[in-house]
């Protein structure tokens, strides 16, 4: 990590997290991101390493200048100066579920269904307590900012007063958030106490995007505090609740609010979930139930709740016209590798899926994912994917590992043109890493085989074989201790207070 007396001339060095009234900023390390626009298979391309680099942050938290540290212009040259030994955007997770804080690892002995009823109905269950659900949302927060997750799409609580405490918590702490309370309007007995009306369900959601949708701005291409329609899964409502939600999606989705569910995670055969809801609803895919055809024999029976704004977390087993489907609506997919172990869900086809032109972004899906940090799932994602049999098997590079962390959840959430690459004008949500914090980085950084470049040898022909494989130690290795800063619009994101 280079040292502070290296800042440069006419250059004050400030400590890491040093804050003023303006953000006008140099921060000063290895930067990373992966810049533009482009797609997964074209990553590794735009991949932007900057190994004595400088991010600018302008007075209003936009990215103001990038580049070699050497040709930062004169106009920034008195600007306070923060050194890191890497500087990358801020994870993106597309799927977490708030109300599974304190569920991660729990033993439910068995796949999916199982697991829900055991486990995650009574732990959701205890929300319904008021001051329960806001000691839940402050863990939560703070996990969120160790983790180095400045934007996330989150699986809200089926309780108002609940979603209220995340909502704040977020505010107050200056994370970005998408959320919405999940929505059951049937069910088993362990989850009873999750269940409301068909009514009550409209109109809980209805009062949760005029409460809390964009009230930080009041505009959905800049606000950090978002809302979505969130059911739980088809197979917790029914057929009135999905016509219901179509039709309010229809009056409010102009207003930029989101959809996010689950879909075809678990193809245990008879008894799993996929089964299951195609018996229910007597429809062709479990896709269809979400498109509006809803109804026997994949009737429209309401409006699509499909669209630019709509995510669907795990997607493992989808039909090649569910992916089609998927890519024409321009919907996307949160894929989370962690929690598709946890439960045997089986693997997403990592290269069919693509292929299809689904936007494919990452989440730890907490908590039957048990890793809050995106980088860890990322480790998980590499892994899965070249393990999967025969051509499928693929080693994703680690810029499609940065892209799919990053750039692709800004993208699947619809606010690309905000964040999620160093790209002028963009806020500037970002994270500082010393692997100094967490020793067995930084000795694979310090340490690790690398290319001959390493070594001063054919420097300029290896400087790209050398950025990857720093990339590569950099996100596997990566724990939350080595993250020393969190920053979404320029600054500095504030730890919830401590108590209960």
């Amino acid at each position: 990590m280079t040292s502070s007396a290296e800042a440069g001339p006419g250059a004050s060095v400030a400590a890491p997290g040093t804050t003023s009234s303006s953000r006008a900023h140099v921060y000063r390390g290895h930067v990373f991101h992966v810049a533009g626009a482009p797609t997964v298979q074209q990553a590794r391309d735009h991949l932007v390493s900057l190994p004595d680099g400088a991010l600018v942050t302008g007075p209003t938290g936009t990215i103001a200048w990038v580049g070699d540290f050497a040709a930062l212009p004169p106009e920034f040259a008195q600007l306070p100066v923060t050194m890191a030994g890497f500087i990358v955007p801020g994870f993106v997770d597309t799927h977490l579920h708030f109300a599974q804080t304190y569920a991660t690892d729990a033993y439910g002995g068995g796949q999916l269904l199982e697991w829900l009823e055991t486990c995650i109905f009574p732990a959701e269950a205890r929300l319904a307590d008021p001051d329960f659900a806001a000691q839940v949302a402050r863990d939560f927060t703070r996990a969120r900012i160790a983790a180095g997750t400045t934007s996330a799409l989150v699986f809200g609580s089926a309780f108002a007063h609940a979603q209220d405490s995340l909502f704040e918590e977020t505010r107050r702490a200056g994370l970005r958030v998408v959320s919405g309370r999940g929505i059951q309007t049937v069910g088993s007995p362990a989850a009873q106490t999750l269940l409301t009306s068909e009514a009550d369900a409209l109109r809980l959601a209805e009062q949760e995007i005029a409460r809390w949708h964009a009230v930080d701005t009041g505009d959905p291409t800049t606000a950090l505090l978002q809302v979505a329609l969130v059911p739980r899964f088809s197979l917790s409502v029914t057929p009135e609740t999905l016509a219901g939600l179509g039709a309010l999606y229809e009056r409010v989705r102009a207003q930029g609010v989101y959809f996010h569910s689950h879909l075809n995670e678990n193809n245990r055969p008879v008894t799993g979930e996929i089964d299951a809801v195609k018996a229910v609803y007597g429809v062709e895919t479990y896709l269809d139930t979400y498109d509006g055809l809803f109804l026997p024999g994949s009737t429209r029976g309401g409006a699509s709740l499909l669209g630019r704004r709509s995510i669907l977390a795990h997607a493992v087993h989808c039909t090649d016209g569910e992916l089609g489907r998927l890519a024409e609506t321009e919907s996307s997919i949160a894929h989370c590798p962690t929690s598709q172990q946890f439960l045997g869900s089986g693997t997403m086809p990592w290269l069919r899926t693509i292929a299809a032109g689904v936007t494919v972004a990452i989440g730890t899906d907490v908590g039957a994912g048990d890793e809050w940090l995106v980088a860890r799932v990322l480790n998980d994602a590499y892994k899965t994917h070249l393990s999967e049999p025969g051509e499928a098997g693929v080693a994703l590079d680690p810029a499609a590992l940065l892209f799919t962390g990053t750039l692709a959840g800004a993208r699947a959430l619809d606010m690309e043109a905000r964040y999620g690459n160093f790209d002028l004008g963009k806020d500037a949500d970002f994270l500082l890493i010393d692997p100094e914090l967490w020793q067995p980085l930084s000795r694979v950084v310090d340490h690790g085989i690398r290319s001959p470049a390493a070594a001063g040898v054919a420097a300029e022909a290896d400087a790209p074989t050398l950025a990857e494989q720093t990339l590569f130690a950099l996100l596997m290795g990566l724990r939350e201790p080595a993250i020393t800063g969190v920053y979404v619009q320029g600054r500095r994101v504030q730890e919830p207070a401590a108590g209960l």
